[in-house]
């Protein structure tokens, strides 16, 4: 075991009535980064193997966020992933017992995030461990690829997408980007009367980035809510996931991003 977890100081009593923690590193929704999966296990083995040799902390979240334990991955085959006890016996305790843990960690500067179900007990060179059975898949994503960039209130971005019609032409709808990623977009202003529902799928969308160019993606609906504005009015907001987003799509989004941030950050400087 490294000596990394000895230094970690114990976690406090809780108390009566605790509180959820807030994760510490971010969970990404692996719906919309399911294009950068990897469920090989040779790609997943490749990914373990840096953990290993990088001795990259681990931090598995259970019980819905409220319970975490640091560790790190000793080695992994085929028969699943071994991993370091954590500082807390009580936590190691609750892990054991937990049916879900999200895995978040970090590999010079990509994120990985995996889940692992069925934890069990195991002696590694004379130390107790955590043994998991591999997981299904392991989300390997840098950050320009999942970064995602509130568009400003003063240049709002705008999207357009087909709507189909029964024996007539699609219906050109219009919509505001409220944020946009690698993996998706979120769609505010859209109509009520425009019928959308999870999973539904529209290409040959459009989206104008200014001074950049036009992105031309395939929209898949992963959440649709109604939302009012100060004013009063109401329309329907979606979170989009891009389905097979293409190459040269991605790096003018990335472009966009990087540009947007650049004059953000020149601006705080007082350089524009």
């Amino acid at each position: 075991m490294s000596g990394t977890e000895a230094n970690i100081p114990p976690s406090p009593a809780p108390a009566s009535t605790p509180a959820p923690r807030k994760p510490g590193p971010e969970l990404l929704s692996t719906d919309e980064f399911s294009q950068f999966m990897l469920k090989s296990k040779s790609e997943m083995f490749s990914v373990f193997r840096g953990l290993v040799e990088h001795v990259a902390q681990v931090t598995m979240f259970f019980n819905e966020g409220r319970d975490m334990v640091l560790t790190s991955l000793i080695s992994y085959d085929d028969n699943g992933l071994v991993l370091e006890f954590g500082a807390s016996s009580e936590m190691n305790r609750k892990a054991l017992e937990a049916e879900k843990l999200f895995c978040v960690t970090q590999l010079e500067k990509v994120k990985i995030q995996f889940i692992l179900r069925g934890l069990k007990r195991i002696e590694s060179g004379g130390s107790p461990a955590f043994l998991a059975p591999l997981p299904e898949s392991v989300l390997r994503l840098q950050r320009r690829e999942y970064y995602r960039l509130t568009t400003p209130i003063t240049r709002p971005l705008n999207c357009t997408f087909p709507l189909p019609q029964e024996g007539a032409p699609p219906k050109l709808i219009e919509a505001h980007v409220a944020d946009i990623s690698g993996g998706g977009a979120g769609l505010v202003g859209i109509p009520l009367d425009i019928p959308l529902e999870t999973g539904m799928e529209f290409p040959g969308c459009k989206i104008d980035l200014p001074e950049v160019g036009v992105v031309t993606v395939t929209l898949q609906i992963r959440s649709v809510f109604e939302s009012v504005t100060r004013s009063g009015i109401r329309s329907k907001r979606a979170g989009c996931q891009f389905v097979k987003l293409p190459g040269p799509m991605l790096t003018l989004i990335q472009r966009f991003i990087i540009k947007v941030e650049r004059e953000r950050k020149a601006r705080e400087s007082g350089m524009l």
